[in-house]
């Protein structure tokens, strides 16, 4: 038996001596594995970065402030605005019955632009105008009436000389005079009254009859046969106005100035006008006013600008780009020293609400910035403040674009 127990304790692994001998290397193996997925999805999360653009930011020099010829002092941008311009409406609720005009027809004032259901009205005039006529028989039944009064009065006045009729008597024939009288006189004034009421509801059939208050081109049509209209708003599907009328004669351009750079502008100010329809069309203009107020929101101030000629291109509500510049001066005036200033390109500057920014690359790195810009010379923007000499500038920011993204300039 002791054979035989010591032939099987010499087939027992001794498994102690295995961990220790493999151990190790399953470890660094596992250590090894887990470094190499962390740095493959490190690689696969990673951002790439966006290649961009960017320019320096320059010492510009501009031109003497008195050159030969107008110099651009300040650029503005606007819409034009129609000075007369009108919602042509009814003075009384109605329904309409016919329309007469279309978008873009000229109209002359006092031309009928749309008819209201005028049934109700003009049957009330029959009624006022048949009020009149009976009062008007009335009046006359009694004048026959008046007249032998009269004449009984002065009878019984003669009689009564010789004593063949009573004071009574008399009496009663004074009293019908007064009486036939004081009718007659009642009801001319009825007459009167009635007369009034003709004209009132004269008035109102005019009023289902609606005209142009002036001169102008119709740009709206708000109305159709059968629809209600009403001079003010009732809800449902009430109509407030037949059309839009505008006097194109009267369009000018409002833009809005930052109240730091409003001291360039006065009124008479010759400016130049470009619309965003006709990118190449200079318009001559000139500052008509400046609205004396400032809004707080925005920090601007409005200015009013007229054409000098009007033009059947220029619509209201364009978008509108204004260039306002001094006046050509003397050729034998001294010339001023130049006036240096930080410029960058125009595509660098972004619209953040009313402010504007530009992204400055450092050490690969955008930083937002906001700045305050100066006027426009070309495609270069000078710039007042935010901006020092020799920082780069992001050119064409891409969408989406956030603080301390991480770009690669492309040289």
């Amino acid at each position: 038996m002791s054979s035989e127990g010591g032939a099987l304790d010499s087939l027992k692994i001794d498994r102690s001596q295995a961990v220790r001998g493999s151990g190790f290397p399953w470890l660094m193996f596992f250590l090894l594995l887990l470094a190499v997925g962390g740095g493959v999805a490190w690689f696969m999360t990673r951002a790439p970065r966006v290649k961009v653009q960017t320019a320096k930011v320059r010492e510009g020099v501009s031109g003497a402030a008195n050159a030969q010829g107008p110099q651009t002092v300040l650029n503005a941008s606007g819409y034009v605005k129609a000075r007369r311009a009108a919602t042509v409406s009814s003075k009384v609720m109605g329904k309409v019955t016919e329309v007469l005009i279309e978008e873009g027809m000229k109209v002359e004032e006092g031309q009928v632009l749309a008819r209201l259901d005028d049934s109700n009205v003009k049957a009330g005039l029959r009624l006022a105008e048949a009020r009149v006529e009976s009062a008007r028989k009335m009046k006359n039944e009694l004048v026959p009436s008046l007249d032998f009064a009269r004449k009984e009065w002065v009878r019984f006045q003669e009689l009564r000389d010789s004593n063949a009729v009573s004071q009574s008597d008399k009496s009663r024939a004074e009293s019908s005079v007064t009486e036939f009288e004081a009718r007659i006189e009642r009801l001319s004034a009825d007459i009167e009254v009635a007369a009034r009421q003709v004209d009132d509801w004269k008035q109102q059939v005019a009023d289902m009859v609606i005209c142009a208050p002036f001169a102008g081109v119709i740009t709206t049509k708000d109305a159709q046969p059968g629809e209600i209209i009403s001079p003010m708003s009732s809800g449902g599907f009430t109509r407030t106005g037949i059309g839009t009328v505008v006097d194109m004669s009267s369009l000018e351009i409002e833009v809005d100035v930052n109240e730091s750079y409003i001291n360039r502008v006065k009124p008479g100010l010759p400016a130049e006008a470009t619309l965003d329809a006709y990118s190449d069309w200079r318009i001559p203009c000139k500052v008509i006013a400046i609205i004396p107020t400032a809004d707080r929101q925005k920090a601007t101030v409005k200015v009013r600008i007229g054409f000098d000629q009007p033009d059947a291109r220029i619509f209201p509500e364009m978008g509108v780009k204004v260039a306002f510049q001094t006046a050509a001066v003397s050729p034998t005036a001294p010339v001023s020293a130049p006036v240096r200033r930080l410029m960058i390109p125009a595509k660098a500057v972004q619209k953040a609400g009313e402010r504007s920014i530009v992204w400055v690359v450092k050490n690969e790195r955008v930083e937002r910035r906001a700045i305050t810009a100066g006027p426009a010379e070309g495609d270069e923007l000078s710039i007042a403040s935010g901006l020092t000499l020799g920082e780069s500038v992001l050119l064409n920011p891409p969408p989406g674009l956030k603080e301390g993204d991480s770009v690669k300039v492309d040289p």
